[in-house]
C-alpha cells in the first residue's frame, strides 16, 4: 500500500482535490502514522502553496525526522516566512533531531532574503560549532547571506573556509560585490574563476555594472567570453547585455544582441530594448519597437508602459502621448502608481497648456507616493507659476510623506525664481534640520537661490559645506552665480580648480564658465575656452556654447566676429544664437544687419513675440517710425502678442506678483496714489535741480 500511495502522492501534485484525497485515505488505512507518508504528503501541499495544511500534518504528526523539520522550514523561508522558519529551527534543535546541511542553507536563504545579519550571525555560530563551515551548500548559503546583507568582507572570509568551491559559491561571492558596486573586486574575482564554473549566473549580475561608457570596452570583453563559452543564447544573460550596451550607449550593439535571440525572447528582452532607446533618446525606433511589441501579442506590463511614456516629450509627441495615455487606459493600469507618475511627467514635459491634465492626473490618483509629489512640485517649478509651486510644497510637507531632496531642491529652484530671499532661508533652515544641507541637489538649489537673491556669499558656503566635492552640479551653479554676479576671474579659477581635482566636466560646466567670460569682458579666456572644448575636453560644442561666445563678442563691441563665428558653425545657427546676435546688432548700432537677422527669424518663428519686439526697438533706437508702425501692424494681423513681463516683491514673506496697469492688488488704490505721489516728488526734485543749475550759471556768469 506503501508504494501505491506514494504513487497517488506524485500524481497529484497539479491537483489540491486529488491530495486531499490521497491524504484522506493515508489517514484512513493508518499511513499517516509512518514519517515517510506524511513528509511526502506535507511536501505536496507546499509544492502546490497550501502551507497551512502542510503545517497541520505537522503538528499532528507523532514522530518527527529531521526531514519532516527541513520540509516545514524550507517551506516557511520559500514564502518568505521567516520568523516562522526561525521558531522552526529552534524547535528542531531543542527536539534534539539531527540538524544538517540542508537545515542550515535553507535556515540561512531565509536570513539573507530579510537580511537580518544579526540572526545569520547565529547560524553561523552553530554551523561552526557543529563542523559544517566547510560543507560546500552551507559555505555557499554562508556566502550568500552575507553577500546579500551588503557583508561583503565576512562573505570572502566564508568563501576561503569552503573546502571545494562551485559556481554557486562563486556567484554568490560575486554577487555582493556587484551589489555594492564593487567593479574591481567583482571583475579580480571573475578574472579568478574557472571557465567550467561560469554560468548565466555569473554574467548576469556583472553585466549590471557595466552602465558606463567608459566601460564599453570591459562589456565587449565580457561579452566575447559569453560567446566563446557559447552562453550567447541565455535569455537572463542576452536581457542583462541588452541593457549594459545601452548604458554604455551603444545602442546598435544592444539592437545587434537583440535580434540575435531571435524567437527566444521575453518580455525582458523586449522591456530591455524598449528602455534602452528611451535613455539614448532613440524616440523614433522606442515609438516602432512598441508597435511591435503591440503586433508580437506580446503581454505588456507596468515597465513597458513606463518606458515608452518616458520617450514621450515635447509638443511633437503630444498626440502620440495622449495616445499612449488612452491605452493606459483601456488596460486599466491608471491607477497603478508608477505608470501615473511617467504619465504626469509626460504631460509635464508638454506645452504649459498640458499642467492641468498632469494635476488632474495627480487629484485622481488614489495610492500617491513621493515620486507623484515630486513630479507635480518639479513641473510646478519649471512651467510655473513658481507661487504655486510654494503652496505645493506646504500641501506635501501636510501629507505623510516624508520630504526628499528632489522635493527641497524644486521648491529652492522656485525661491530662485521668485527671488523670495526670505523664503528661501526659511526652507534652507528646513532642509538643515532634515540633515539635506550637505545633499548635492539640495546644496546647488540652495547656491542658485542666494545667487539670485544676490548673497554670493552665502551661496559659496553652500557650496563649502557639500559632502560629495566631484559634484558636477554644485561646481557648475557655484560657476555660473560668480558669472551672474560679474566675477569671471573667480569663475575661471572654479574652473581650473575642477579640472585639477578630476571633477567631471560636462557641457553646462562650459556655458557656465563662457557665460562668466561674457559677463566680464573675457573675450580672449572665453574664445580659447570655446575652441578647446573638442580637441582638448571631448565635449562637443553645442547651440547655448554658441550663442554664449555670440553674445561675449557682441558685448565686447566685436559684431563682425560674432558674425563670422556663426558662419563658421558646423551646424545651422538656432532661433537662440540668433536672437543673441539680434540683441549684439542692436546693442552695437548695426541696425542693417540686425533688420537682416530679424527678418530671418520672422521666416523662422512667425509666431514669436521676442524678434517683433526687438525690431521695433530696433526701429525706435533710429527714429524710424513708420517701420516701427508696419512691425507691430504685421504683429497684429498675425495675432501675435507680446507675452507681458512680470515683477515681483515679497512683504512679509507673501509674494505679491504685477505687471504694467495691473489692478488685481487688493491695496492697488492706496499703491496708486503712492506713486502718484512719487512722481509729483520727482518732478518737483527735477525742477528744483533746474532752478539750481540755473542759478549756479548766473553766478558763474556774473563772476
Amino acid at each position: 500500500m506503501k508504494p501505491f500511495l506514494a504513487s497517488l502522492l506524485e500524481s497529484s501534485l497539479n491537483s489540491f482535490q486529488k491530495l486531499s484525497s490521497t491524504h484522506c485515505s493515508a489517514i484512513k488505512h493508518g499511513y499517516i502514522t509512518d514519517v515517510y507518508i506524511s513528509n511526502r504528503v506535507m511536501d505536496s501541499y507546499i509544492k502546490l502553496g497550501f502551507l497551512g495544511q502542510a503545517h497541520k500534518v505537522f503538528d499532528e504528526m507523532p514522530h518527527r525526522d529531521s526531514v519532516s523539520w527541513n520540509t516545514m522550514i524550507s517551506g516557511h523561508t520559500s514564502c518568505g516566512k521567516l520568523e516562522k522558519a526561525w521558531c522552526l529551527f529552534t524547535g528542531m534543535i531543542r527536539s534534539g533531531s539531527d540538524v544538517d546541511g540542508y537545515s542550515f542553507s535553507r535556515v540561512l536563504k531565509g536570513v539573507a532574503c530579510a537580511k537580518m545579519f544579526y540572526l545569520g550571525e547565529q547560524v553561523h555560530s552553530l554551523v561552526i560549532k557543529r563542523g559544517f563551515e566547510s560543507n560546500v551548500y552551507v559555505g555557499s548559503a554562508l556566502v550568500d547571506m552575507y553577500a546579500k546583507c551588503e557583508r561583503v568582507e565576512d562573505a570572502f572570509d566564508a568563501f576561503q573556509e569552503i573546502s571545494e568551491v562551485n559556481s554557486v559559491s562563486w556567484n554568490a561571492l560575486i554577487g555582493g560585490f556587484v551589489q555594492v558596486r564593487d567593479v574591481e573586486t567583482a571583475f579580480w574575482l571573475f578574472g579568478c574563476m574557472e571557465m567550467r564554473d561560469m554560468d548565466d549566473g555569473t554574467f548576469a549580475p556583472l553585466l549590471t555594472l557595466l552602465d558606463d561608457p567608459m566601460l564599453c570596452n570591459l562589456l565587449k570583453e565580457v561579452h566575447a567570453k559569453v560567446l566563446k563559452l557559447g552562453l550567447e543564447k541565455e535569455i537572463t544573460i542576452c536581457n542583462a547585455m541588452v541593457s549594459s550596451y545601452a548604458d554604455c550607449g551603444s545602442v546598435s550593439d544592444a539592437k545587434r544582441v537583440f535580434d540575435g535571440v531571435g524567437d527566444s525572447k521575453d518580455l525582458i528582452t523586449w522591456n530591455s530594448m524598449l528602455a534602452g532607446f528611451s535613455k539614448l533618446e532613440q524616440k523614433d525606433f522606442a515609438f516602432e519597437l512598441f508597435i511591435e511589441i503591440q503586433r508580437t501579442r506580446v503581454e505588456t506590463d507596468v515597465y513597458t508602459y513606463t518606458s515608452i511614456l518616458s520617450t514621450c516629450c515635447g509638443e511633437e509627441h503630444q498626440v502620440l502621448g495622449q495616445s499612449l495615455h488612452c491605452l493606459v487606459i483601456k488596460k486599466g493600469l491608471e491607477q497603478v502608481t508608477s505608470v501615473s507618475n511617467s504619465l504626469i511627467s509626460m504631460y509635464i514635459q508638454f506645452p504649459t497648456c498640458a499642467m492641468s491634465d498632469a494635476l488632474s492626473l495627480f487629484e485622481s490618483l488614489e495610492a500617491k507616493d513621493l515620486v507623484s509629489w515630486n513630479s507635480m512640485l518639479t513641473g510646478l517649478s519649471q512651467k510655473g507659476p513658481s507661487e504655486d509651486a510654494v503652496k505645493f510644497f506646504t500641501y506635501l510637507r501636510c501629507s505623510n510623506l516624508e520630504v526628499d531632496d528632489y522635493a527641497f531642491s524644486a521648491v529652492l529652484r522656485s525661491c530662485s525664481d521668485l527671488a523670495t530671499l526670505q523664503l528661501g532661508q526659511q526652507i534652507h533652515a528646513l532642509a538643515t534640520k532634515s540633515s539635506f544641507e550637505s545633499n548635492e541637489f539640495v546644496a546647488s538649489s540652495l547656491i542658485l537661490m542666494y545667487s539670485k537673491c544676490g548673497v554670493i556669499e552665502n551661496a559659496r558656503k553652500c557650496f563649502e559645506k557639500i559632502s560629495s566635492t566631484d559634484s558636477t552640479v554644485a561646481w557648475n551653479t557655484m560657476i555660473l552665480g560668480y558669472a551672474q554676479h560679474g566675477s569671471g576671474q573667480v569663475s575661471l579659477s572654479l574652473f581650473s580648480q575642477m579640472c585639477n581635482q578630476n571633477v567631471k566636466l560636462d557641457h553646462v560646466t562650459f556655458t557656465a564658465v563662457l557665460t562668466a567670460c561674457s559677463h566680464s569682458g573675457l573675450v580672449q579666456e572665453g574664445l580659447k575656452l570655446l575652441h578647446s572644448m573638442e580637441p582638448v575636453y571631448k565635449i562637443k560644442p553645442r547651440m547655448e556654447h554658441y550663442a554664449a561666445a555670440v553674445d561675449l563678442l557682441g558685448r565686447a563691441g566685436l559684431v563682425k566676429e560674432a558674425k563670422e563665428l556663426i558662419e563658421s558653425m558646423p551646424l545651422s545657427p538656432d532661433p537662440m544664437v540668433l536672437k543673441t546676435f539680434l540683441g549684439a546688432c542692436r546693442a552695437c548700432g548695426e541696425i542693417e544687419m540686425a533688420t537682416q537677422v530679424a527678418n530671418h527669424l520672422l521666416e523662422v518663428e512667425p509666431d514669436d513675440h521676442f524678434t517683433y519686439v526687438w525690431l521695433s526697438h530696433v526701429y525706435s533706437d533710429v527714429k524710424k517710425w513708420e517701420e516701427k508702425a508696419s512691425v507691430k501692424k504685421v504683429m497684429k494681423e498675425r495675432g501675435v502678442k507680446k507675452v507681458p513681463g512680470w515683477s515681483w516683491i515679497e512683504i512679509r514673506n507673501e509674494v505679491c506678483a504685477f505687471n504694467a496697469e495691473d489692478r488685481s492688488h487688493p491695496l492697488c488704490e492706496e499703491i496708486y496714489l503712492m506713486i502718484e505721489d512719487l512722481s509729483k516728488e520727482m518732478k518737483w526734485f527735477e525742477t528744483d535741480n533746474e532752478f539750481d543749475d540755473q542759478a549756479s550759471l548766473l553766478d558763474v556768469n556774473h563772476s
